[in-house]
C-alpha cells in the first residue's frame, strides 16, 4: 500500500492509520514468518491466544513457529471493528489445514494496545476452529500477502 509510506503508524489512531494499520498486521502474518512477524511487537509485548501466553517477542516468534508448522497453507483476513487512541480492534478469519489434510476456517477478534513508537505492547486473541471441507474454501490467493482485490470478510459474508 503506498500510500502507507506517507502515512504515520502510531497513536492517536485515524481511521485511514487504523485501517492501514490493520493491514499491514494482515500481511506481516500472512508471510508465515515468525522473526518478520515480531517486528512489529515491543521488546516485552504481552499476548494471551486461545490458553497461550506470551511475553517478549523470543516468545512470540516460538509461539508463532509452533503455529505455522501446525496451521499448514494459512491465508488471513483482518478487518478493522474499533479504534480509539492507541488501541484497535480487530475481526479475523483465516484458513489453513493439518497434516492429515482437514481444513479449517479460525474466527476472532482481537484487542490491540500499542506504545507511542507504534509497536504494539499488548494483544488479545479470542479464536473459535471450524472444520470445513476443501471445497467450502474461500481464501484462495497464492500464499503470501491477500491482492488488494480480494473480498474482505465484510464481502464474503463471514
Amino acid at each position: 500500500m503506498s500510500s502507507e509510506s506517507k502515512v504515520s503508524l502510531v497513536p492517536p489512531f485515524t481511521k485511514e492509520t487504523a485501517i492501514l494499520k490493520v493491514r499491514k498486521a494482515e500481511d506481516g502474518w500472512n508471510t508465515r514468518n515468525p522473526e518478520h512477524c515480531c517486528l512489529a511487537y515491543s521488546l516485552d509485548s504481552k499476548w494471551r491466544n486461545r490458553s497461550e501466553f506470551a511475553t517478549g517477542r523470543e516468545e512470540i516468534i516460538q509461539f508463532l513457529t509452533r503455529k505455522w508448522q501446525k496451521e499448514l497453507d494459512y491465508r488471513l483476513i483482518k478487518e478493522l471493528w474499533a479504534f480509539g487512541g492507541s488501541r484497535i480492534a480487530v475481526r479475523f478469519a483465516y484458513e489453513s489445514h493439518d497434516a492429515a489434510g482437514q481444513w479449517y476456517r479460525s474466527y476472532g477478534n482481537e484487542n490491540w494496545e500499542f506504545a507511542e513508537d507504534g509497536l504494539m505492547h499488548h494483544r488479545y486473541a479470542c479464536i473459535n476452529d471450524l472444520p470445513i471441507k476443501e471445497s467450502e474454501r474461500l481464501f484462495h490467493w497464492p500464499l503470501g500477502r491477500r491482492p488488494d482485490d480480494h473480498p474482505s470478510l465484510t464481502e464474503l459474508g463471514l
